[in-house]
């Protein structure tokens, strides 16, 4: 990757193929240490609480080393890990108040559409009269628009909240609200931009998921005469198979979108506060 992503000019955002492609060259590029430190981090989800945590302040941890290379600051693991350790239980709270921000998004999207549909219920059965087939359609259609705009709402609240993890793994005086309100303010007027480098990142990343289901449903079915005999111990194979699998597969995927945050992060920053494009003269 060469030093400007071959972007247009400095104060336009990067093309959505230019922040896919330097996310997959900085994966590339690290591949092993990032996979080692995403398996690590899965492997840290087992451990309640202080695990979690561990896990948050690791995949944190991966788009800040992507990041030192962009802005030709690199730094060694060990003193990434040290940097995002001291902000442990930052992690966990801010992994707390997003649970939150989940809780009450659900909830608000919940109720509008219980209020829709109390709504449509006396409106298509008024007060004991035959609706009109007209009404019912008029119903339905409402019905539909509200949905597609509850989704539409979610997907731009959730792009909203995106960062949430990269100022709290990079920046200096950063805590658990700070970065939240770090991804809410970088994020402003890009929610589409991200929106779209996610759907091309989930197309790259889609092929790996489908073999993970396909080699995941071979094993059960390698296992299903003793499973179907109640074997205990082949339960247990089975369980622990399917979750190597998947610690694995997660292994090998969320480096790749960490890095992508760090690239969106890197841009919306040059955008917005003039962080100076100096890359490294080489492919990363």
């Amino acid at each position: 990757m060469t030093g400007d992503f071959g972007s247009p000019s400095p104060m336009q955002p990067l093309s959505v193929g230019n922040v896919v492609s330097a996310g997959i060259r900085l994966y590339r590029s690290h591949l092993k240490d990032y996979f080692l430190l995403a398996l690590k981090a899965y492997v840290w989800i087992l451990v309640p609480v202080y695990g979690w945590a561990k896990f948050y302040a690791l995949t944190g941890l991966i788009s800040r080393l992507a990041f030192g290379d962009l802005v030709d600051q690199p730094e060694s693991i060990s003193e990434g890990e040290r940097f995002v350790n001291s902000r442990l239980w930052q992690f966990l709270l801010t992994m707390l108040l997003m649970a939150i921000v989940a809780m009450g998004i659900v909830f608000g999207i919940s109720f509008g559409f219980v209020i829709v549909g109390v709504l449509s219920a006396v409106v298509v059965g008024g007060l004991g009269q035959q609706s009109s087939p007209a009404v019912t359609l008029l119903v339905v259609l409402i019905g539909l628009i509200v949905g597609i705009a509850a989704l539409v709402a979610v997907f731009w609240l959730l792009t909203r909240f995106y960062l949430v993890d990269v100022p709290l793994s990079i920046e200096d005086n950063v805590d658990a609200t700070s970065t939240i309100s770090r991804s809410w303010e970088l994020t402003q007027g890009y929610v589409w931009r991200i929106l779209l480098i996610s759907f091309v990142a989930v197309l790259i990343t889609f092929p790996i998921q489908l073999v993970v289901q396909i080699l995941a449903t071979i094993i059960q079915l390698i296992f299903t005469p003793l499973l179907q005999q109640g074997n205990s111990a082949a339960s247990v194979l089975v369980f622990l198979l399917v979750l190597a699998l998947s610690f694995a597969s997660g292994a090998a995927v969320l480096p790749f979108w960490q890095s992508i945050k760090a690239v969106i992060y890197y841009d919306l920053r040059s955008r917005r506060e003039g962080l100076g494009l100096k890359l490294r003269d080489r492919e990363i």
